[in-house]
């Protein structure tokens, strides 16, 4: 027997310390994830952007299929037709999805963003249970889908650094702008092509400004129908990784917003800005914690079988040091990403702060894990033929989306030299 018959998956399973339906969960999304969303990640990545959002094409056929399911309720509670997750259930789920798709993981968790978002005001707004929440829990055929705009071509991670003095300077503004008409907010202006799901989302929780003369915290969040006349898209982004995930531009061209459906006004922006932050940072470490178990597993199957110098690459004291560094990696990131989410899903307000390193520390500890799991391929890594490449180029995007790490890690620097993180 070589050296390294070892099965990971046991321990995988065992560290997690999981209940009998945490366990249940597991298996059952990975087992969805494995038959329909690894394989149609493969073929969407091969396609142009502008087949993968085509109606009828594996991107549509499996987003339907997660909404036949329910797994786009995520977020929701179950008293508005959630599945009502715990906090471990749901780092659970992002991971099983992004273990055979980052792409459609990130898909996932924008559609529910809006629902997400509204259930969190629906206190003061209850029309929203009714007018957004109830209809997207409701639909299964995926003609009611969502997306985050919140990027703009001129605004990237400075749009999301709450709680720093960027975010109050007058001369740093949104883009996109909205003017109060009666009982409207009439929009104008562009979200970037970053927009995840922009290309194929029915409705956005939309960022927007107010009042320049606050910076980017005179801003306003509202959930705004993407199909009216006001509203144009550019071409879906070609780009490098998580081809299976549509993003693109939007165009608002005297779009309407109607008050009900405004989530949040300048007063609250940045607060509400800070908590949506700290929920997507802490999912995307998350998603970059699934990509880097299937980069790890995948090496360590081709280290078992790949034979050099008559005998397995793990049989050779290198590799096996690399092996024993991705491991530690993905272990470390999994202890992380689910402290964190677990502490900010039952704490409110939120410690963003705690989010955003995660999501440094686990989208740079995923990169790390997939550059050694890409060596240990050796050539091969670099073939298309081999999903370590794919992998690769869909956990070094993880390390811009939601906030590059270099400007979220100033924010962190923010929160511990200027807030009230007890350091």
């Amino acid at each position: 027997m070589s050296s390294c018959a070892y099965d990971y998956s046991d321990l995988n399973t065992a560290a997690l310390e999981l209940t009998s339906d945490h366990e249940e969960l597991k298996a059952s999304l990975r087992r969805f994830a494995m038959e329909n969303l690894r394989p149609a990640s493969i073929e969407l990545d091969k396609m142009k952007p502008e087949d993968v959002i085509k109606e009828g094409s594996l991107y549509w056929q499996n987003m339907r299929k997660m909404h036949e399911l329910g797994y786009h309720t995520l977020f929701v509670p179950e008293e508005y037709g959630g599945i009502g997750l715990d906090p471990v259930s749901i780092h659970i789920f992002m991971e099983e999805l992004a273990y055979a798709s980052v792409g459609f993981a990130v898909a996932a968790g924008v559609d529910c963003f809006p629902s997400f978002m509204a259930n969190l005001t629906v206190s003061d707004h209850p029309e929203l249970e009714h007018s957004i929440i109830r209809p997207f829990v409701n639909d299964m055929e995926c003609r009611n889908t969502a997306c985050w705009a919140i990027t703009e071509p001129a605004h990237g991670s400075d749009i999301l650094m709450a709680g720093t003095p960027y975010f109050h300077n007058p001369n740093i503004s949104h883009q996109v702008v909205g003017k109060k008409v009666g009982k409207n907010y009439i929009v104008n202006g562009q979200k970037s092509a970053w927009v995840s799901c922009g290309p194929t989302a029915s409705k956005a929780a939309l960022f927007f400004g107010v009042d320049s003369s606050q910076g980017m915290a005179g801003g306003v969040i509202a959930i705004v129908d993407l199909m009216q006349k006001g509203v144009s898209r550019g071409k879906p982004l070609d780009k490098i990784g998580q081809r299976e995930l549509p993003q693109g531009e939007i165009y608002f061209d005297d779009a309407v917003v109607p008050e009900d459906f405004v989530l949040c006004d300048a007063e609250a922006y940045e607060e509400m800005s800070s908590l949506i932050l700290g929920v997507a940072n802490a999912g995307m470490a998350t998603y970059a914690l699934g990509g880097a178990r299937a980069a790890f597993e995948e090496t360590l199957t081709y280290s078992r079988e790949r034979i050099q110098g008559g005998r397995p690459l793990c049989d050779h004291q290198a590799v096996q040091y690399k092996l024993a560094n991705m491991f530690i990696g993905v272990e470390a990131a999994r202890q992380m990403s689910r402290s964190v989410m677990n502490f900010n899903l039952t704490c409110f307000p939120p410690r963003t702060e705690y989010s955003i390193a995660s999501k440094v520390f686990c989208t740079k500890t995923a990169f790390d894990v997939v550059n050694d799991g890409v060596q240990i391929h050796g050539g091969y890594g670099l073939s298309k033929e081999y999903f370590i490449e794919k992998l690769f180029r869909d956990i070094r995007a993880c390390m811009i989306e939601d906030g590059s790490n270099d400007s979220l890690t100033i924010a962190i620097a923010n929160h511990i030299l200027f807030g009230d993180t007890p350091y």
